[in-house]
């Protein structure tokens, strides 16, 4: 059910129009790349794929690296409003970001954010935080305490520990959250809609999708936005291919005692 759209996607990119619509499920009779190179410079989709590469960069490594370390000392050290503070975390989980748009437009303007890369990354890590300290804080306390233990008697400090003990051996779940996190922001539409909203120089992959497809709507090139389609979609498809068994581990390990 999952795989046989996408495949019928990749083929029709490969079509033309005419193809398209006179043959939909057959293959293409011959390979025809003229709409890659449409979507890719007409549509100016190369600049928003670079757009989004250096806003999801950023934004993922400011994730991980904040919601590890918060999970960790909420998994492991115990100290008065421990557990308010994780559920704090979890109760982000609910709140939706919609609800935030418009105060947090004004902040964003307030603070000179607005239609920068670093104001959409510090607000991608905002929201991304709450998934990812609720998803690692269980999978911390699935880790022995005996080798942290060790690390400490040898003489390592507690930010040694961590990054030098504990964070490797929480690689199948930290590339779990991360897969996650990365889906979440890369097919983000609504944050960069309102935070980029006059920029179309910092625009990213699916503000340029729906530009795409309104425009090739009526130019009837649907062949282009079928290719422009493909090429939003195959960096998760071969994260996700690359990591899959790191995926599975991980969501796993973190139920498992």
């Amino acid at each position: 059910m999952v795989t046989l759209p996408l495949l019928w996607a990749v083929m029709s990119a490969f079509k033309t129009d005419k193809e398209i619509f006179s043959s939909p499920w057959s293959l293409p009779k011959s390979p025809d790349f003229g709409a890659w190179s449409r979507a890719w410079s007409q549509a100016h989709m190369s600049e928003y794929f670079l757009n989004s590469i250096v806003v999801v960069a950023g934004s993922l490594f400011g994730t991980m690296l904040l919601g590890a370390m918060a999970a960790y000392v909420l998994a492991r050290f115990d100290f008065p409003g421990n557990r308010f503070v994780y559920y704090l975390f979890v109760g982000g989980m609910s709140f939706p970001v919609i609800l935030a748009l418009v105060p947090l437009f004004f902040v964003m303007k307030n603070m000179a954010l607005l239609n920068t890369y670093h104001g959409l990354i510090l607000v991608y890590i905002a929201y991304s935080l709450p998934f990812t300290v609720f998803f690692l804080t269980g999978f911390f306390r699935t880790l022995p305490t005996s080798v942290a233990e060790a690390a400490l008697i040898d003489g390592a400090s507690h930010t040694r520990t961590f990054f030098q003990v504990m964070l490797p051996m929480a690689k199948p779940g930290l590339i779990s959250v991360g897969i996650f996190n990365f889906l979440g922001q890369w097919n983000q539409y609504l944050l960069p809609a309102v935070l980029n909203v006059g920029d179309d120089d910092k625009k990213l992959l699916p503000q340029g999708l729906v530009a795409l497809a309104a425009s090739q709507r009526y130019k009837g090139d649907w062949s282009g936005l079928f290719a422009g389609l493909v090429i939003a979609m195959l960096p998760v498809l071969a994260a996700y291919i690359v990591f899959q068994r790191q995926v599975q581990s991980g969501l796993t390990a973190g139920a498992l005692k």
